[in-house]
C-alpha cells in the first residue's frame, strides 16, 4: 500500500490530461489507484480470514528459478516457444498436483498462442519462431 500511495502522489506532479487526451501523470496514476484498492481489499479480508502460516520450499523455489532460467536459455538460444514449452514442463514440477504431460501441453498451447497475439496484433518484437 505504501509503494502505492509514494507512486501515486509522484504521479500528481505530472499532468493529468484526460481519457481522450492522457498526460504523462494518467497512467501511473491508475496503475497507483487500483494497486491501492487491492492493497485496501487484502488488507480488510485478511482482519476476516483465519491466518494461516506460509509454507517455504526451498525445492519448488529452485524449479521455478530454473525454468525461467531454461526459459532464458532456450529462448535465447532457439526460439521462444521451445522456451515456453521447456518452462512450463519444468515449473510444473513445483506443483502438487499429479504431473500431466495433457495439461502441461494444454497450458504451453494457450501461452504460445498469447505470445502470438501479442507479435502479430500489438505488434511486439518476439522471437517466437
Amino acid at each position: 500500500m505504501a509503494i502505492s500511495l509514494a507512486f501515486g502522489l509522484q504521479s500528481l506532479r505530472y499532468p493529468i490530461g484526460d481519457f481522450s487526451r492522457a498526460g504523462p501523470g494518467l497512467f501511473p496514476l491508475m496503475v497507483a489507484s487500483l494497486l491501492l484498492l487491492i492493497a485496501i481489499s487484502t488488507i480488510v479480508r485478511s482482519r476476516f480470514v483465519e491466518h494461516v502460516p506460509l509454507g517455504f520450499n526451498p525445492k519448488n523455489i529452485a524449479v521455478i528459478l530454473s525454468a525461467l532460467c531454461g526459459f532464458a536459455l532456450i529462448s535465447t538460444f532457439v526460439n521462444m516457444i521451445a522456451g515456453i514449452i521447456a518452462l512450463v514442463f519444468i515449473a510444473s514440477f513445483a506443483g502438487t498436483a499429479k504431473y500431466s504431460i495433457r495439461r502441461n501441453l494444454m497450458i504451453a498451447i494457450g501461452l504460445v498462442l498469447v505470445g502470438l497475439a501479442f507479435q502479430k496484433l500489438l505488434g511486439f518484437n518476439l522471437p517466437l519462431y
